[in-house]
C-alpha cells in the first residue's frame, strides 16, 4: 500500500491550479486533494489529487514581438469559467512563463494578469528555469522514479525554446539545468521550411554553422540536418554527463544553467516531457507524427532525430512517464506547494499571505548564537524581511519512515534555539516592523515561536511555519491560513 493510500485525510478537500505559458502553447489544470497527516512520514501532505479540469492547449498569444495581454486575460478568464472555480475556491497553485516567452519585453505582465484573475494564492514567476526543470520531473516522472527507486532518471523537458533536464532518484530531484534547445528557434510557414522567425539563439547557431539565411528564405535539407545534429549533440552530451557541450562559443551560448553530472548514476533511464516529448511518445505508441512542420517549427523533426538516437531512445518504449506534454503545468498544480503543520506561530492572523521572502540561509536546530546573529542581520538588511530554514538532521529524516504521528523535536533543543533567537532579536535594531519567517522541519512551531518571543512579549514580526523540509530554494511564499494550515511555495530552486 502506498503512503498516499495509508494517509488519513481531513474531511475537506482543497483546490489547486497550475497555469503554464510556454514558447509554443499555454494551458491550465485544476485539481482537488484532501489534506491530512501521512501515517508513514507523520507530515501533513496532500492526498492523491483528482484532476477536475484540464484545458485544451492554446498557442501562446503574441502580438508582434510581445505577449498579447488582452488575449492572455481572455484565456485565463475562459479557463476559470470552464473549470467552475473562483478566486475564493483556491488554496494554492502556480503560474510560470517559460522558454522564449520569458524573453519578451512584457513577460513580467503574466504575474500581474494572474494576480488580477486568480488572486494572491499562487506563486507566479516569469523565469525560473531550475524550478521549471524540477516541476517537469515531478509532473512527469515522480511516480516512475519511485517505482524504479534504485535507478536514476534523467528527464528532458523539451519545449519550444528550452530543454530543461533534471536528474532524480526515488522521486527526489538531485540536479537541474537549462539549455536553449527547442523546437521554435526556427519558425516556418506550416508544411514548408520557409523561415518566418529566427530567434536570437537560432541566429547564433546559423552563424556557428556558417549558414546564411533570413526570414523568407527556405532551409535546405542539409542545413536543417546540421541544425538538428547540433541539438542532438547537446542532448546526448547532457545525458552522458559530458562537459564538451560548453567547449565552443555556440555550446556556451546555448547553455543557460548546466546540468551538474556529479550525481549521475551509471546507465540512467532517459525520459522526455514537454511538447517534443509528447510527439516522441505518441509516435512510440504507434500514432503517426504530423506532416512536415505541421506546427510551424522543428518539433516533429527533432522528435524523429531523438527516436533515431540509440542513446536517447533506449527507454522510450518501456519507461513512459505521466502527463508528458503537460508535465510542467501538472507539476505546478500538484507539486509546487508544501502543506504546513497545524502548530503555526503567527503574531497575528492578517500577517499572511507573505510574498517573495528571500531565504537568507539555513541553520541546524543546535546553531550557535553567532550563526543565528549573522542570518538575522541579513534579514534586517532586506527591505521586506526574509526567511531562515532550520534543517533536519539526516538521522531524523531516516527515522520518519517508522513514525505514526507528526515528527517531533526535542523540547530542550527547541527551547535552547528559541532563547538564542530571542536574545539576538533583542539586540538587532534593524528588525522593527519586518517579518522574520522561520521554516522548521518538525512539529514545534508554536513552542519555538513562544520561546523566541519570550512568550509574545517581543518580536511581533516573527512567524514560525513547521513541518516544512528544505527544498534548496532562494525564495518562499506563504499563503493565507486555512483550517490551521498554510500553503508554502518555493521558487528560485537551485
Amino acid at each position: 500500500m502506498s503512503s498516499q493510500e495509508k494517509q488519513r485525510t481531513t474531511g475537506d478537500a482543497v483546490t489547486m491550479i497550475g497555469l503554464d505559458f510556454g514558447s509554443t502553447t499555454s494551458s491550465a489544470i485544476v485539481a482537488r486533494a484532501h489534506v491530512g497527516r501521512n501515517s508513514v512520514t507523520g507530515r501533513m501532505s496532500f492526498g492523491n489529487p483528482d484532476i477536475i479540469y484540464r484545458s485544451a492547449p492554446i498557442f501562446t498569444p503574441f502580438e508582434g514581438d510581445i505577449l498579447d495581454e488582452s488575449a492572455l486575460r481572455m484565456h485565463i478568464h475562459t479557463w476559470l469559467r470552464e473549470s467552475g472555480i473562483t478566486q475564493k475556491d483556491l488554496f494554492c497553485g502556480g503560474a510560470i512563463i517559460t522558454g522564449l516567452a520569458t524573453e519578451k519585453a512584457n513577460a513580467g505582465c503574466i504575474a500581474e494578469i494572474v494576480k488580477e484573475h486568480v488572486g494572491e494564492v499562487i506563486i507566479a514567476t516569469a523565469s525560473d528555469p531550475c524550478l521549471e526543470s524540477w516541476l517537469a520531473f515531478m509532473g512527469s516522472c515522480s511516480a516512475l522514479s519511485r517505482c524504479n527507486n534504485t535507478r536514476s532518471i534523467i528527464n528532458l523537458d523539451i519545449g519550444g525554446g528550452t530543454t530543461n533536464p533534471a536528474i532524480g532518484v526515488n522521486g527526489n530531484v538531485l540536479s537541474t539545468g537549462c539549455y536553449f534547445v527547442g523546437a521554435r528557434h526556427f519558425q516556418f510557414e506550416p508544411g514548408t521550411y520557409t523561415i518566418t522567425v529566427i530567434s536570437r539563439y537560432g541566429q547564433i547557431l546559423l552563424d556557428h554553422l556558417g549558414i546564411t539565411k533570413n526570414t523568407g528564405d527556405s532551409l535546405e535539407s542539409s542545413e536543417r540536418d546540421a541544425i538538428l545534429d547540433f541539438y542532438l549533440f547537446i542532448l546526448e552530451a547532457i545525458v552522458s554527463g559530458s562537459g564538451t557541450v560548453c567547449h565552443d562559443s555556440a555550446g556556451i551560448a546555448h547553455t543557460q544553467i548546466p546540468l551538474v553530472p556529479k550525481e549521475l548514476i551509471i546507465e540512467p533511464i532517459i525520459t522526455f516531457s514537454g511538447g517534443v516529448g509528447e510527439l516522441i511518445y505518441g509516435y512510440a505508441m504507434n500514432r503517426y507524427l504530423p506532416e512536415t512542420t505541421y506546427y510551424g517549427d522543428l518539433g516533429i523533426d527533432l522528435a524523429r532525430r531523438i527516436l533515431a538516437s540509440p542513446l536517447l531512445s533506449e527507454h522510450i518504449a518501456d519507461m513512459v512517464p505521466e502527463n508528458m506534454g503537460r508535465a510542467t503545468v501538472y507539476g505546478l498544480a500538484i507539486h509546487s506547494t508544501e502543506v504546513s503543520g497545524s502548530t503555526l506561530f503567527l503574531p497575528r492572523q492578517n500577517i499572511l499571505p507573505l510574498r517573495d521572502l528571500p531565504i537568507v540561509g539555513r541553520m541546524p536546530m543546535d546553531a550557535d548564537t553567532n550563526t543565528i546573529a549573522e542570518l538575522i542581520a541579513l534579514v534586517a538588511k532586506s527591505a521586506g524581511g526574509g526567511a531562515i530554514h532550520i534543517t533536519a538532521e539526516p538521522e531524523q529524516l531516516q527515522e520518519e519512515g517508522i513514525l505514526q504521528g507528526p515528527p517531533v523535536e526535542n523540547l530542550e533543543r527547541v527551547k535552547s534555539l528559541g532563547q538564542k533567537i530571542c536574545d539576538v532579536l533583542q539586540a538587532e535594531d534593524g528588525m522593527a516592523g519586518k517579518p522574520l519567517l522561520l521554516l522548521v522541519p518538525h512539529n514545534c512551531g508554536k513552542s519555538l515561536g513562544n520561546y523566541a518571543t519570550n512568550w509574545r512579549k517581543a518580536s511581533a514580526g516573527l512567524i514560525v511555519i513547521d513541518e516544512i523540509l528544505d527544498r534548496n530554494a532562494h525564495f518562499v511564499n506563504v499563503g493565507s491560513i486555512y483550517n490551521n494550515i498554510v500553503p508554502v511555495s518555493f521558487y528560485g530552486v537551485q
